[in-house]
């Protein structure tokens, strides 16, 4: 048993390896493992009912990749399917129904990246030119609303609105003097309707990030260049932009890594065969042929296998360009 003496060294010992730890940063700290979570067990308990969901529901699943390798057979289970190696990727390859959904998939991310993307950094720079408060709030909580409402709520709504029957706009359209159009049939409307409906539902919650960059920009700044005789347009332009670009960067990374991952829940309350040629997307694409398809679900974990890879691919390109280029990056 230690003495009391022999307690007090080692007390002070600890307490002089972590202030050493505090001045460098940099060096690996002494402190004994078991001391360390002795003394902050009570964090480690506040994050482990995270950590076991994240355990069970986000990297345990990760183990039914394995169906991409195998004619998988739910009744025989991952151990008792038969191996199929590279197959179900080679069909990938020369199937040309993945092809359109992967060209549908390309376009309408290229759309969300050049407009739906810099929609909130637009929205938010206009928000913070507002003086009145009152009436920036009001803006500020009707832009939120629609981002807490369901999508099924939303589409809902939206065919209503677009019904060729009795929707508002063909009856306005009707009173106009136009013909109907029926919204939901034409393939070419499609995708100008989906960017429409993430845009009215996105645009305000997505701006808070922005916002709160907007916010952490020194003050003195401002006072400065108007001294200076700045307007806010060049207030704007070389101080708040310039502010907020670290994040910025940041969400465009990762904006880059789901390029690929549209919103396909949305896309499959809205779509039908009819317009297949420009809404179905790989996600849509992966349920018909998983869920609806039976015996097909080695095949849509090959198609979802793939997806992310070329997903990690591209975050990990942009990641790195962004580093090479300025000093902000994931990693």
């Amino acid at each position: 048993m230690m003495t009391r003496k022999e307690i007090q060294r080692k007390a002070r010992r600890l307490a002089k390896a972590e202030r050493e730890q505090e001045r460098r940063p940099g060096l690996r700290s002494t402190v004994p493992f078991d001391v360390y979570i002795r003394r902050n067990w009570p964090l480690y308990t506040m994050i482990l009912p995270g950590f076991v969901i994240l355990l069970l529901f986000n990297y345990l699943p990760m183990y039914g990749l394995v169906m991409a390798f195998q004619d998988f057979r739910p009744v025989l289970g991952f151990t008792g399917s038969d191996w199929a190696g590279l197959r179900h990727f080679d069909r990938i390859i020369n199937d040309p129904l993945f092809h359109r959904a992967f060209r549908n998939n390309v376009i309408l991310g290229i759309y969300q990246l050049f407009i739906s993307f810099p929609a909130p950094l637009l929205f938010a720079l206009l928000l913070n030119e507002i003086r009145h408060n009152k009436y920036k709030r009001t803006i500020q909580t009707v832009s939120y609303m629609p981002f807490f409402l369901s999508t099924v709520i939303i589409i809902g709504l939206l065919r209503d609105m677009l019904s060729y029957s009795g929707g508002a706009v063909n009856i306005l359209l009707d009173w106009l003097g136009f013909a109907r159009i029926d919204f939901f049939m034409r393939a070419d409307l499609f995708r100008g309707i989906f960017i429409s409906v993430g845009l009215w539902s996105s645009i305000g919650f997505g701006s808070i990030l922005y916002l709160a960059a907007i916010a952490g920009v020194n003050p003195e700044l401002y006072e400065s260049a108007r001294i200076d005789g700045g307007n806010r347009l060049q207030m704007a332009r070389y101080i708040t932009i310039p502010g907020i670009m670290p994040t910025f960067v940041i969400l465009f990374i990762l904006n880059i890594g789901t390029l690929l991952n549209n919103d396909w829940n949305t896309i499959l309350l809205m779509y039908n065969p009819a317009i297949y040629s420009t809404a179905d997307v790989v996600g849509t694409y992966v349920f018909r042929i998983g869920i609806e398809g039976f015996g097909h679900q080695s095949y849509a974990a090959a198609v979802g296998l793939s997806m992310s890879l070329i997903s990690i691919t591209l975050l990990s390109i942009a990641n790195f360009i962004a580093r090479r280029v300025g000093e902000t990056s994931l990693w």
